[in-house]
């Protein structure tokens, strides 16, 4: 039996039912459509539409299914082409007051508000786990982020940088998630119950009911845009694109810093994996696989997009294309910072390498620019003479060093400045006060946190 049994006969061809149902993929809402159901029988009954006999027992048979579904026992059967089909189906059949239970519904709002439900819940344990990554990035930060090594751009040596410095850049950028994804929260916060299949209904139905029961910031404004708005799977597929993007960043990173030509960490054998052939091999798995699966969330949030841009209003069966790349971005984006958290966790920065790589006297070469620009020499002029003295190092047989000190524009006191220990100094002199930024943030995170 379907529920649109009046209409058709209950025979449905096999390519139809294998294309048509989605029972495969949204079974994972039946909390929330349980939810909604409850919410929408509160609601009725108090409306006048369920005596309380009623309401009572079909809660009853809510809470039930809820048990039989959570445990494994619920028996799905081929009729029921989605999860609202399953869970109204048993209701009926365990109390005769379930005939009502889609009393002034239509599953274009019942699916539009069980996705929100799901969708916040998904955010929010988003949200905690990139404050758990934010922390280790910190303490990270805070053991050894005083040690030096080279910035690169163009993956060229460029100027020293302290490690802490470089891993609080992926910090920053995780932040910038966090408030994109609580953003989207904030829009997704919205019920469509109430607005029917497109044009609310004529019952004495009360909206503002239903949101308040199950937890929703407001009320849809219009019925139409209720059914057919999807933004908020957009939005929350963006963000967690944008997220994957930065884990991609910080798995490149981690490829590039943990092979034998770079030598700056090691990898705990927890987080990386052998070779089938080469017995020495360690390979950076979690690392690679960050980088790779950006590609999957991109694809995820694209396809979605070119299936909504052609859409009239209001509801439309392709709709139903929303919820496996959305499912799929979640589950990717919560593996995947669960595993980089472990990673950055457990390996181990060789600080020395990283030193010796970060006391190359040409990465000064802007320090020496600075200061003659100090002394009133334009910039353009300082880049030039430290530039030219660059070029007679790599071309000759005398040193940068020994260059600068003989250098009539700089001398002893400008080589002075490619000293290690002085470049230390000067690139540590501000990290403190950037990890008590970043931890302060952390904390404001943690109270916007929604409980």
């Amino acid at each position: 039996m379907t529920l649109w049994q009046g209409r058709f006969g209950d025979d449905r061809s096999d390519e139809l039912k294998a294309l048509n149902d989605s029972l495969g993929f949204d079974v994972r809402l039946f909390r929330e459509d349980i939810a909604g159901s409850r919410a929408h029988v509160r609601m009725l009954g108090k409306s006048g539409l369920l005596d309380s006999s009623e309401v009572t027992s079909i809660l009853d048979a809510l809470d039930q299914v809820e048990s039989e579904i959570g445990e494994g026992s619920f028996e799905f059967r081929p009729e029921d082409e989605d999860i609202h089909t399953a869970v109204e189906r048993r209701v009926t059949e365990l109390t005769p007051a379930g005939a009502k239970l889609h009393t002034g519904r239509s599953r274009n709002d019942q699916v539009a508000t069980d996705l929100r439900l799901w969708v916040k819940s998904a955010i929010d344990s988003t949200l905690h786990l990139i404050i758990e990554l934010e922390k280790i990035i910190l303490r990270r930060a805070e053991a050894d982020g005083h040690a030096s090594l080279p910035g690169f751009t163009h993956l060229q040596r460029a100027q020293p940088v302290t490690l802490g410095r470089h891993l609080l850049a992926h910090g920053w950028a995780l932040s910038r998630d966090f408030d994109r994804l609580l953003d989207a929260r904030r829009r997704t916060d919205v019920s469509a119950l109430g607005a029917g299949a497109l044009a609310g209904s004529g019952l004495p139905l009360d909206p503002e009911v239903t949101a308040s029961e199950l937890g929703f910031d407001a009320v849809f404004d219009n019925t139409l845009d209720a059914v057919s708005d999807r933004d908020f799977v957009v939005e929350s597929m963006f963000a967690l694109s944008l997220l994957g993007v930065h884990l991609s960043r910080i798995g490149e990173e981690l490829v590039i810093w943990s092979s034998t030509e770079f030598g700056y960490v090691r990898l705990s054998e927890d987080y990386a994996t052998g070779s089938s052939m080469m017995p020495q091999k360690a390979n950076p798995d979690v690392a690679e696989l960050a980088r790779g699966k950006a590609g999957r969330l991109i694809g995820n949030l694209t396809g979605f997009l070119v299936t909504l841009k052609g859409l009239p209003l209001a509801y439309n069966k392709d709709l139903q294309e929303d919820k496996e790349p959305l499912f799929d971005s979640f589950d990717t984006i919560g593996l995947l910072l669960r595993a980089v958290a472990g990673m950055i966790e457990t390996l181990r920065f060789d600080i020395r390498r990283m030193a010796e790589a970060a006391n190359d006297e040409y990465l000064q070469a802007t320090a020496l620019a600075d200061w003659l620009v100090e002394r009133g020499v334009p910039f353009r002029e300082a880049h030039r003479i430290v530039g030219s003295l660059v070029k007679e190092a790599l071309g000759g047989t005398t040193s940068f060093t020994d260059l600068v000190a003989s250098s009539p524009h700089l001398g002893p006191e400008a080589a002075g400045l490619l000293d290690p220990a002085t470049g230390d100094r000067l690139r540590n002199r501000h990290l403190d006060d950037e990890l008590a930024r970043f931890a302060q943030l952390i904390e404001t995170q943690q109270a916007k946190l929604p409980s």
